[in-house]
């Protein structure tokens, strides 16, 4: 688990209402915001979304503007009608302008343009859910295994205080690995929970990636990577 989930003031897990057509969508993002510790539900009509909010009372509503039976402005008009300060984050697949006032002028917080990165998301939720005053976080962004540092926030990492370049799937991979230090992790449990589907058994995209990881965080140094010969791999403090 992260060291900076998110917690409502009685410390229970943040709620979040995920409202699109796509089911394929719909849980992917369930997914990559479960893995931040949060607890999700999902609707797939503006209907369905006014209900479950209801019902769910979520903390934050990540929302697409075109559902099949009323659009996103009408489904944010319908929450805010029971919870004036919810914060929203629109989906949309529209890039024009207007549509992008139109729907912050209207209420929301934020939008995102499909297509669109789970990582963006999942940081564009998060800075909502901070800006609300009544929920509160339990430590810092920061993840630490020995001289190895990672900021969530910032996507920083560092090692031994020297700045290290990640691209997107390789931060993911590491905060998933520095998430569970000393933990072995073996390759299906990887693809799930970095990659949210299926590769249909291709282990080997794991086995690149780790190579990749490996070449920026220990070339040169002392290894923190280990490969557990069928069972995995394992982050952990370097021995010197």
């Amino acid at each position: 688990m992260s060291t900076s989930t998110l917690k409502r003031p009685d410390g229970t897990p943040v709620r979040v209402l995920v409202v699109d057509d796509e089911s394929n969508l719909t849980e992917l993002l369930s997914m990559a915001l479960r893995y931040e510790g949060w607890e999700i539900k999902s609707a797939a009509t503006g209907t369905s979304a006014v209900k479950t909010s209801k019902e769910f009372k979520p903390d934050a509503v990540v929302l697409d503007m075109m559902l099949p039976d009323f659009d996103g402005m009408e489904v944010l008009r319908r929450l805010r009608d029971d919870d004036p300060t919810l914060p929203v984050l629109f989906l949309t697949a529209r890039d024009s302008v207007e549509d992008r006032v139109a729907g912050l002028t209207a209420g929301g917080d934020d939008y995102v343009t499909k297509p669109f990165s789970l990582e963006e998301v999942v940081a564009r939720v998060r800075a909502l859910l901070r800006r609300s005053v009544q929920l509160t976080e339990d430590s810092s962004s920061v993840l630490v295994v020995g001289d190895l540092k990672l900021d969530e926030d910032s996507h920083e990492v560092t090692r031994d205080g020297e700045e290290i370049s990640l691209t997107a799937t390789e931060f993911e991979l590491l905060r998933y690995m520095m998430r569970n230090p000393k933990r072995v992790l073996s390759k299906a449990q990887i693809l799930d929970r970095v990659w949210h589907y299926d590769f249909g058994g291709q282990a080997n995209v794991v086995e690149l990636y780790i190579s990749y990881l490996r070449k920026k965080i220990d070339a040169g140094r002392a290894p923190m990577i280990h490969t557990m010969r069928g069972a995995g791999y394992v982050l952990k403090p370097a021995t010197s």
